[in-house]
Order: structure tokens, then C-alpha cells, then sequence
């Protein structure tokens, strides 16, 4: 587990069994736990450390999955934020979902209101038989 202080740009890392520290050693502010597939920005990268306070405070940690259903994509810089949180507010999409977007050009799957549509070439759409 990765446990993340925003202000103070660190992360401490605790088991599965312990808690971790409660407070921040630094500044005492309450740490959040981001998950253990975190990657941690270096310290001075400012870009970084915005794109990651983002998606933290946006809901998403980096909690793995078994299986291959982990964390998945998760933007790295400002830019890539502001692009999902764009789509989010062009699609209706909720922006914990569009966050997690790989490519925000591909919105195929939501309609006009944020919806999962339900046209054959999405993923709710008609069943596929193989």
C-alpha cells in the first residue's frame, strides 16, 4: 500500500496487515491510501504531482485487481486531466470514469447525456455471438 500526502509530495509505503501511518510525519495532515500499484512522481515533478492529486481527489486509487482487472490507465500529467475532465463535460460521462480513459477521443459507448449507449459497436449493446 501507498500512502500519499499531497502538500508534502510524499509516500510511505505500509503491508496489507498494518495500517500505515495515520498522519503525514511531516506536516500531520491525514494520509490517503492510494493503493499499491501507485507510481509515485519524483518529488519535483510538478506536473506529476498535480495529475496525481487529480485523480485522487476525483475518487480513484490505485488498488489492483486480480486477474488483470487492476487499476488500468490513469493520466500522468495536467494535460491528460484536462482532456478527460473535457470529455466528462462534453459526454456527460461521470469524471471518475472518464479519468480512467485511455484515449478521450474514443466516446463511443456514451451518448449525448453521459449515458452507456446501446448501439451495436458498444460493449452494452447487442450480444455478440462467436
Amino acid at each position: 500500500m501507498h500512502f500519499v500526502c499531497l502538500s508534502c509530495r510524499a509516500a510511505w509505503k505500509g503491508t496489507a496487515t498494518s495500517r500505515g501511518p495515520g498522519r503525514c510525519p511531516q506536516c500531520r495532515a491525514e494520509l490517503i491510501d492510494a493503493g499499491a500499484d501507485l507510481a509515485v512522481p519524483k518529488r519535483r515533478d510538478d506536473a506529476g504531482w498535480r495529475a496525481l492529486e487529480a485523480v485522487i481527489r476525483s475518487g480513484l486509487t490505485f488498488h489492483g485487481g486480480c486477474c488483470g482487472t487492476g487499476p488500468g490507465y490513469r493520466p500522468r500529467t495536467p494535460r491528460e486531466v484536462r482532456d478527460r475532465l473535457a470529455l466528462a463535460e462534453r459526454t456527460g460521462m461521470p469524471v471518475e470514469k472518464a479519468l480512467a480513459v485511455v484515449d478521450p477521443t474514443m466516446t463511443d459507448r456514451y451518448g449525448p447525456r453521459g449515458k452507456e449507449s446501446g448501439h451495436p459497436g458498444s460493449r452494452t449493446g447487442a450480444r455478440h455471438h462467436r
